[in-house]
């Protein structure tokens, strides 16, 4: 069953320089959670800590109802991973890329296979599938490794800065199909961006800015009277 998320009392530092501090919000399942926060708030480490690239003793980060510290293979197998930097091998196929992920989930044979394509009829891939990740636009690659990171049926999504570096378009497309996500299938969604226009009015959004969290609401509640932009740049101090 989807628990969704919680964060309670997580700090972080490298040496000195703090982090994260007391950082403590939740995610309900099916919920789209945009992290939201400019460059170098926080939103990495904190992301590197909810997939144990990172580990701290302080505070406690479960996942689908697994604390993360005690049940780390559980509370893992219950994520899908679309990390900042792309992470396909570029000499494979789409269907290569995803049948490689699959294994290594110990999926095979025609289960993996139905995984597969339903995956890339929901990431409107199908029809790419015999294509190299090389040969690929930035939004097809960003498509193909959500794809990817769905095969093994994860109760919750995490996704750090995903539409860096493309178009309004393409970004808007990526951003629609991951709300869908939450939606249609009551997949919990963690969205790390800097990017305002990223978020609609009923999505949960976390505020963080120097590694702490400034607000934590609906968007429509933190910014009922003016732009969310507007309200995001006021509580950070960041230039319009």
């Amino acid at each position: 069953m989807n628990k969704g998320l919680s964060v309670k009392g997580v700090s972080f530092a490298f040496g000195r320089k703090q982090a994260l501090v007391d950082v403590s919000f939740s995610v309900e399942p099916g919920v789209f959670c945009a992290l939201l926060g400019p460059n170098g708030a926080g939103k990495s480490t904190l992301f590197s800590l909810l997939t144990r690239l990172f580990t701290t003793p302080d505070g406690q980060i479960t996942v689908g109802g697994y604390d993360l510290a005690k049940h780390p293979r559980a509370a893992l197998a219950q994520m899908g991973v679309v990390f900042q930097q792309t992470t396909l091998d570029l000499d494979l196929t789409i269907r290569q890329n995803l049948r490689y992920f699959a294994a290594l989930h110990g999926l095979s044979g025609r289960g993996a296979t139905v995984r597969i394509d339903a995956a890339l009829d929901r990431l409107d891939l199908a029809d790419r599938a015999g294509e190299k990740a090389r040969t690929l636009n930035g939004g097809h690659k960003r498509r193909t490794e959500i794809a990817r990171a769905l095969l093994h049926g994860p109760s919750i999504l995490l996704l750090d800065e995903p539409t860096v570096g493309l178009d309004a378009a393409t970004r808007r497309a990526i951003t629609d199909h991951v709300h869908s996500i939450a939606d249609q299938d009551g997949i919990t969604v963690l969205w790390a961006t800097h990017l305002t226009d990223e978020i609609v009015a009923n999505d949960q959004v976390v505020i963080l800015h120097q590694g702490r969290i400034l607000r934590d609401g609906q968007a429509n509640e933190i910014a009922p009277d003016a732009p969310l932009e507007a309200r995001f740049l006021d509580l950070t101090g960041q230039p319009a």
